[in-house]
This record gives C-alpha cells, sequence and structure tokens, in this order.
C-alpha cells in the first residue's frame, strides 16, 4: 500500500480551491483499507474520506491521512418479480452509474441525473432532487470499521436517513450510539429500483417539459435527458465554473411559521411535507435578500441560482476557502435577519 506524500487536492475538489494533502492513499479495494489499519504508521493517524470531491470546502492544507476511494464496478446483483437490484462501487461517478443503470434498462434513478460526486458519496448525503431521494431507492451497502478492522453491510433503516442526513453524518457519543462519522468507509451501494417502474414528474420543471415535447407519457431515458438539460440550464458545469452544487439545505419550518413569512411575502416559495411541515426554498430567500450575481473575493452567488457558490476566480486565480466561508456566513446572517431563518450549509467545511 503505497502513502503518497504533499498531493495537490485542487484536481479532486470541485470548487477547484488550492489546497494539498500532507499524505494521500488510493483505495482500490477492501484490501487497501485493512492494509492501512494493520501498519502502525496509519492504524491511528486521523483520516479524511474524500470521494468526487463535490460536497467540501476546504479552507487549509489537508494534515489527516486523506483516504481517495477509487472501488470501481458496476452490475446487476440480482432480480425479483419487485425489483432490480443493482450493485456499484463507491468510486464509481454517481451521474456515470446513473446513465449506466437507465441505459441497461435498470430505471428509478434518472430523477438524480448529474448530481456530481461518487456512489459513495450519496448516502452520507442521502442525495435528492427532483421528487426522489436515495432512500427511496436503496437497498443496502459495505462498509469497512476502522475500529474493528472488519466489513460490515447495513440496510436503509440502519444508516438513519434523514434529510442530506444519514449515520455517516454523526460520531459517536457513547459506547451505545452507533454514529459512524470518522469510522467507516463505504465501499459499495446497492439500490432497490422497484418494479413496475413508474415516472415522478411531479415537479413543475419537469412537468413544463411534457408540456413543450407532448410527450405525457415519458420513458425513464426522457427523464434523465430532461433532468439533464434542467441541470445545466440552471447550475454552472464545476469544471468549467468551479462549485460544490448546492450550498445550503433548504429550510423547514412550522405552517404557523410559513404563514407568518408569507404574509410579509406572499411570493416566497414553499412545499408542504408529508409530517406536516413546511419546506422553503433557500435560492429564493437568498435571492430576496438580494445576493444574486454578488461576491466575496472571488466567492461569487451564481447568477441563474443563489442557492450555488462558486469560483470567480478559476483554476489560474482560485477562491479559497476562506473567501466562500466569509460569503456564506454574510448570507446567513442576511437570511436570518429578514426571515428568522438560520441556513444551514451542505457541503463539508475541511
Amino acid at each position: 500500500m503505497i502513502v503518497e506524500s504533499n498531493v495537490p487536492l485542487q484536481p479532486y475538489n470541485s470548487f477547484g480551491i488550492v489546497a494539498r494533502a500532507q499524505h494521500l492513499a488510493r483505495i482500490a479495494g477492501e484490501a487497501d483499507l485493512a492494509a492501512l489499519r494493520d501498519d502502525p504508521a496509519w492504524r491511528d493517524a486521523p483520516r479524511f474520506v474524500l470521494g468526487g470531491g463535490s460536497n467540501i470546502v476546504l479552507t487549509g492544507d489537508v494534515k489527516s491521512l486523506v483516504l481517495k476511494v477509487e472501488i470501481k464496478g458496476l452490475r446487476l446483483l440480482d432480480e425479483t418479480p419487485r425489483a432490480w437490484i443493482v450493485e456499484a462501487g463507491a468510486g464509481e461517478t454517481w451521474h456515470d452509474a446513473v446513465e449506466w443503470m437507465v441505459r441497461n434498462g435498470y430505471p428509478g434513478l434518472e430523477n438524480l441525473a448529474l448530481i456530481p460526486g461518487t456512489v459513495g458519496g450519496s448516502p452520507v448525503q442521502n442525495i435528492g432532487a427532483y421528487g426522489v431521494e436515495l432512500q427511496d431507492r436503496f437497498d443496502s451497502l459495505d462498509a469497512f470499521d476502522w475500529e474493528t478492522g472488519r466489513s460490515f453491510s447495513l440496510d436503509a433503516a440502519q444508516c438513519a436517513f434523514g434529510y442530506r442526513d444519514s449515520v455517516f453524518k454523526h460520531a459517536r457519543s457513547s459506547p451505545n450510539d452507533f454514529g459512524l462519522a470518522g469510522r467507516a468507509v463505504i465501499t459499495r451501494v446497492r439500490f432497490r429500483l422497484p418494479k413496475p417502474w413508474k415516472p415522478v414528474v411531479g415537479y413543475l420543471d419537469l412537468e413544463r417539459k411534457m408540456e413543450e415535447s407532448g410527450n405525457f407519457t415519458p420513458s425513464a431515458q426522457d427523464i434523465f435527458d430532461w433532468i439533464c438539460a434542467i441541470r445545466r440550464a440552471k447550475l454552472p458545469d464545476w469544471r468549467v465554473l468551479g462549485n460544490a452544487g448546492s450550498f445550503f439545505k433548504n429550510p423547514t419550518v412550522t405552517p404557523e411559521q410559513c404563514a407568518d413569512i408569507i404574509a410579509r411575502d406572499p411570493k416566497i416559495v414553499h412545499y408542504p411535507m408529508d409530517d406536516g411541515s413546511i419546506k422553503l426554498a433557500a435560492g429564493w430567500l437568498i435571492d430576496a435578500c438580494g445576493w444574486k450575481g454578488k461576491s466575496v473575493g472571488n466567492a461569487g452567488v451564481y447568477e441563474r441560482q443563489a442557492l450555488v457558490l462558486v469560483n470567480r476566480g478559476g483554476r489560474e486565480n482560485p477562491v479559497t476557502g476562506g473567501e466562500v466561508m466569509t460569503l456564506a456566513k454574510a448570507i446567513q446572517t442576511s437570511v436570518y435577519e429578514r426571515f428568522g431563518i438560520r441556513l444551514e450549509p451542505e457541503p463539508v467545511v475541511v
């Protein structure tokens, strides 16, 4: 197992922030993780798991041992009358995996097309878009436990999925706690794609696509193509304009809180949830505070979508993590002062 030193991380984070890893190990399989854990030089070293780097803000060089997960593989594991079970390596690019499934006749994840990152990061964040969340299509996963040196599997209930949340984002606080942050490294993920397939088209953007095309019985490939077109029209390509996708979570409030905000701002974008709460569009809140298109240093708010912070300096004069967080905190302050709502960032700040 070769551990590289002083490795540039700019190519490995979608913001394009300049930083270095003091030490980096490329993980191609469970054996690499076991070898590192068995090595006295690395067993007790602080660790940072890096997948696609699409959900992180680097505020400096990373002193922890960076585990760059590069485990590959896509296959139909099982097929039953009720579902296809597809397995993917944690290092597979998420969008490429979704495209492979749709192309090979295993639909169900097409609404999550073009989300940046890797398969291994998808359950950590419980990614979601256009009416579908990962937990809706999740079967199980395999992970390596750094404490025991053994691999283990988890089902959906054990992952404790929540809105952009899972057991992998919480550290264990007591011996009986099952928090896995800093302890588990996801190696493979399995998806349960239900039969018969039913399109999820309850979002306005998708309804517009049906109207425009005259196609009211879209296939999974149609929805995949529509989602890609919608996202490309709204969101910047991180390879051209560095970003970490949606920077803030959409906040939820009580119906009473929502009614109070509507009384002051009738146009606020909001969605009722199954549990009775109301989800507010964070992008709308940020835009209402006048941040769209504004910048702090080389960190800017994207002109087409206020929920996305971008790297205005490019690769040659890139944004710093400090500039990104200064902008983020200024936005949080504005939104709180106007609406009384605290926005919570989605990316991991390192």
